[in-house]
């Protein structure tokens, strides 16, 4: 038995008897030495505040009678490595959602440090250990995403006052939650949309009011919501319709070999360059990954991709001439007016 097995074992063994028991009794039930069964009576009382005592006048070992309630085991059972994972789990609520869950888990959060700090001396320091950059991170209002992530899990529908960016328009929604979605630093809102007879996507920032129904979700099969939403490139949904094939200069393969664009894709290097195929259904986000990588990257299909892409940085050219020539005519306007002063 591990340690833990046997502090179970000992609480188990001193719940059941009427009686104290002997230090000689307590080693041939946990299979274990004078000094190891010493051990685990400290280590109870002291990290899981067990109430152990030893009754000199029948020599042996029982739980104190004293308080209301019989003393019970708290329902942490980790080792080691799984409570600093908790820390750092619990660091990273913090940092997608601040605020939302700390009311809940401080407490536990307080006790895992208590145990790791008496352990090992370092269970608090994790916390200022552990960074997450939240570089795209779009701020969403708590009360929203609690009562969305609320109509998830009880399965309610939600009346949301939504403003759409692409068309900029504000429209309301009644919607059959699905699913908590957490990308790029972002929340969306898989979803059943009533108005559309559709599954959508709502980010949940972009959420301006909303508001519990007193009516069941539709509740739609999981391979329908992954074959809708996860079969093709990025957030947007929809089943791919095309494949971008795209070719990675040496210098960047040694980056984008290591990463996944996407569960279905498929990759190879092609003498030192990367090629790298990625289904996909609306181009937009796959797009916008594309030109962050400049002149690494070459889109060989499909056309119309190649197409948009060479569009996009045709315009972002043109634009930055634009800029160009406006500095140099509005620094040529301010010569010719202190010229004339």
């Amino acid at each position: 038995m591990d340690l833990f097995d046997r502090i179970y074992s000992l609480d188990h063994i001193l719940r059941r008897s009427r009686y104290p028991v002997t230090l000689q009794a307590l080693q041939e039930k946990l299979e274990c030495s004078r000094a190891t069964v010493n051990r685990i009576i400290r280590d109870m009382r002291v990290f899981l505040g067990a109430p152990i005592e030893y009754d000199k006048q029948a020599e042996g070992y029982c739980y104190s009678k004293d308080g209301e309630h019989p003393y019970e085991l708290p329902g942490l059972w980790f080792n080691s490595s799984e409570l600093q994972a908790i820390l750092a789990a619990q660091r990273f609520l913090d940092a997608v959602q601040p605020g939302l869950l700390e009311s809940h888990i401080s407490p536990l959060r307080a006790r895992i440090e208590q145990i790791l700090q008496s352990r090992h001396g370092g269970g608090g320091e994790i916390a200022g250990r552990v960074r997450i950059l939240g570089m795209s991170c779009r701020t969403a209002d708590p009360d929203h995403f609690k009562t969305s992530a609320g109509a998830v899990v009880q399965r309610r529908q939600l009346g949301i006052v939504y403003h759409g960016r692409t068309s900029n328009q504000i429209d309301d929604r009644i919607i059959s939650p699905q699913r908590l979605v957490h990308y790029r630093d972002n929340w969306y809102l898989d979803a059943w949309d009533h108005k559309k007879r559709a599954l959508r996507t709502f980010s949940i920032d972009r959420i301006k009011q909303l508001r519990v129904l007193n009516k069941k979700a539709k509740d739609i099969p999981d391979n329908r919501l992954d074959g809708h939403f996860a079969s093709a490139y990025g957030i947007f949904a929809g089943k791919p319709r095309n494949t971008a094939v795209l070719r990675f200069s040496p210098e960047r393969a040694r980056w984008v070999a290591d990463e996944t664009w996407h569960p279905r894709q498929k990759s190879r290097f092609d003498g030192e360059h990367y090629l790298l195929e990625v289904p996909y259904a609306d181009p937009r986000e796959l797009i916008m990954d594309i030109l962050k990588h400049g002149p690494e990257v070459e889109v060989l299909a499909p056309d119309a991709l190649r197409t948009e892409v060479i569009n996009c940085l045709n315009k972002a050219l043109m634009r930055q001439q634009q800029v160009r020539l406006d500095t140099i005519n509005e620094k040529s306007r301010k010569r010719i007016a202190r010229r004339k002063k």
